[in-house]
């Protein structure tokens, strides 16, 4: 597979607003999709945007088996893509939205795999905040894994509320979610819906970007996948997640 050829074609189609087209379906293995997305990434920053991190998805039992998907994955975070709590989006500007709840972690301490544990990777937290991660459902998911991570994974942009120092003594596995759209409770899940633990997905991560020769670097956020499954949002919802212990973040689709 020539990656910089597939990233030329995917770029210039998202530009024109065309995502995982069809002449592209079937065709890139899973590691071929990620090199892509890394390449089209190069053509983002080049046109002004920066990273801002990393998402995990597909890290809870509700997810895979929602999309019929057996392992986790890894996406793109977008300076241009973060959002504080209670923005309003314009839900014509968005491709069949919905939303996911998670923590958003900031990197304090560069994780290089392989064999980051969960509790090396728990120590590099230097803080958390409840989030919200906005995606859109930009084609055949499942039917083309491959592509749609070539297509960054589903993510648009992500919701934080405010950064916490994340205590010692805290243990994500037994944080909560408590999650309301349209003013009424859809959810409530725990932090060990994802893989035992946010710190567990956060260690898969920098062990899966040890295969791409890359390290999960200091000062990068990590969406750390979602505590619930994933909830198409209509026009005029809000969404709000309340997190025991991290608090609560909000966004509406006007």
């Amino acid at each position: 597979m020539d990656i910089e050829h597939a990233a030329d074609a995917l770029w210039a189609g998202i530009r024109r607003g065309e995502h995982m087209p069809e002449a592209w379906k079937g065709r890139l293995s899973m590691a071929d999709a990620y090199r892509v997305n890394l390449a089209m990434l190069r053509r983002r920053v080049a046109d002004g945007d920066a990273q801002a991190g990393w998402k995990v998805g597909l890290t809870a039992d509700a997810m895979r088996a929602q999309w019929g998907i057996p392992e986790p994955c890894f996406g793109i975070l977008l300076a241009s893509g973060h959002r504080p709590s209670g923005t309003r989006f314009a839900f014509d500007d968005l491709i069949a939205p919905g939303v996911e709840h998670e923590l958003c972690a900031t990197i304090g301490e560069t994780l290089r795999g392989p064999g980051v544990t969960p509790a090396r990777a728990r120590a590099a937290i230097a803080a958390v905040a409840p989030a919200i991660e906005v995606v859109e459902v930009r084609g055949d998911f499942a039917g083309d894994l491959a592509l749609a991570m070539a297509d960054n994974a589903q993510q648009k942009a992500f919701v934080t509320g405010e950064a916490v120092a994340l205590d010692a003594s805290v243990e994500l596995a037994a944080s909560t979610v408590e999650v309301r759209i349209g003013g009424t409770v859809r959810d409530r899940a725990g932090g060990a819906e994802v893989m035992g633990g946010p710190e567990h997905s956060i260690a898969w991560l920098a062990n899966k970007l040890a295969e791409f020769d890359l390290a999960l670097e200091a000062g990068m956020r990590v969406m750390s996948g979602s505590f619930t499954r994933q909830y198409k949002v209509g026009r005029g919802d809000e969404v709000v997640a309340a997190f025991e212990p991290f608090g609560t973040v909000r966004a509406r689709f006007d």
